[in-house]
């Protein structure tokens, strides 16, 4: 039973018919010859559909390698070409820290106990001094949920002349967007959260906005340049076409919810109130257990869950999510996060939310 849907998804049906059908589309899309413009007309259709399926201009859209290359791209290629401060939410997904990290001029946002940026705190990082001023937030976290006022943050950065990148990869597929509706300047997310392939990611940037490259050459308005993944492109391309918002449901996670604060002792949900976060998304800690054991225990089961971002497993620094929003430090470890496809079957609830219980309580008498 696999329940790490915001970690990846798997392929649609149709993605992958279609993958199947361009398999032999092997030629360079830069070459001239008519089969090679063939393979350019497939990655032109592609970001026609991606730039439909957020509302932009196809000449905004530029194909990269993935979400952690959106960021890149956008904060590097940004601050490398304007003398500028960065603003930024600790909650960011690790790609976007380690690469504030780098940087000289930066300040953290506050944000508070569910992950909300602060706007007060927003408001005086953006008059502190005079200097340009790029704000980096995600749409939503995909540790814990919660989802930010994205439109309340971009104006108020703009009436202070700040430029405002927001990272999509986390709420892509769950929530849509609209960039002209939002008026951002900046905009990433990757294709393998849409039921397409892995190694494909979507920066929409205003026509207005320059960076510096960050792989020179000639692709991708000499942005993020190297010959194109036609497949990967064109795959992505196909799943925006047929991506249906109104699908989206929060049923399973209610269902198990429910079950865990009426039957589960000492379980805490994390992020903001269960109605007001991303419809898949369940966070939750239980008192006086590892959250890894539980992972590993509902693997057994054959129940997938994950204990965080896909990007941070295998790290044993405490998360930077958890920490940020100042959870208690005996239940930062204590958690798993577990998102749902909103088609699993009332079986297969019930089968983990059984498992669920039956594995918190061995772990809880092991740990007397």
């Amino acid at each position: 039973m696999y329940l790490d849907y915001a970690a990846t998804t798997p392929l649609t049906p149709q993605v992958k018919d279609y993958i199947v059908s361009l398999l032999d589309t092997y030629q360079n899309p830069s070459s001239m010859y008519q089969s090679g413009v063939e393979a350019k007309k497939i990655i032109t259709t592609a970001r026609n559909n991606v730039a439909k399926f957020i509302n932009a201009d196809s000449k905004d859209i530029i194909f990269t390698s993935g979400g952690s290359a959106n960021n890149t791209l956008f904060i590097k290629g940004y601050t490398n070409k304007h003398h500028c401060m960065v603003l930024y939410s600790p909650t960011s997904h690790k790609s976007v820290l380690k690469c504030v990290d780098s940087l000289k001029y930066k300040c953290p946002l506050r944000v508070d106990h569910t992950g909300k940026i602060d706007f007060q705190d927003l408001k005086e990082c953006l008059s502190m001094n005079p200097m340009k001023k790029l704000v980096i937030i995600e749409y939503a976290n995909s540790e814990i949920g919660t989802i930010q006022d994205v439109q309340q943050v971009i104006n108020i950065c703009h009436l202070y002349n700040a430029i405002v990148y927001v990272d999509c990869t986390g709420s892509i597929s769950q929530i849509p967007v609209d960039v002209k509706r939002l008026n951002v300047d900046g905009l990433g997310f990757s294709a393998h959260k849409l039921g397409a392939l892995k190694g494909t990611g979507v920066l929409y940037k205003k026509s207005s906005i320059e960076l510096e490259p960050l792989i020179y050459g000639s692709q991708e308005q000499g942005l993020f340049s190297g010959t194109e993944n036609v497949i990967g492109i064109a795959a992505l391309g196909k799943a925006v076409e047929n991506y249906n918002y109104s699908s989206v449901t929060s049923d399973s996670r209610d269902y198990v919810y429910d079950f865990i604060i009426n039957n589960i002792a000492d379980s805490h949900i994390i992020g903001t109130n269960i109605k007001d976060r991303l419809p898949h998304n369940l966070y939750v800690c239980f008192e006086g257990i590892e959250g890894e054991s539980l992972m590993i225990l509902l693997d057994i089961a054959d129940i997938q869950v994950s204990t965080g971002s896909a990007c941070t497993s295998g790290d044993l620094t405490p998360s930077s999510t958890l920490t940020a929003i100042g959870l208690d430090e005996k239940l930062i470890h204590s958690g798993i996060r577990m998102t749902f496809s909103g088609y699993e079957t009332k079986d297969e609830l019930d089968y983990l939310c059984s498992n669920l219980k039956r594995c918190v309580e061995i772990l809880r008498q092991l740990n007397k």
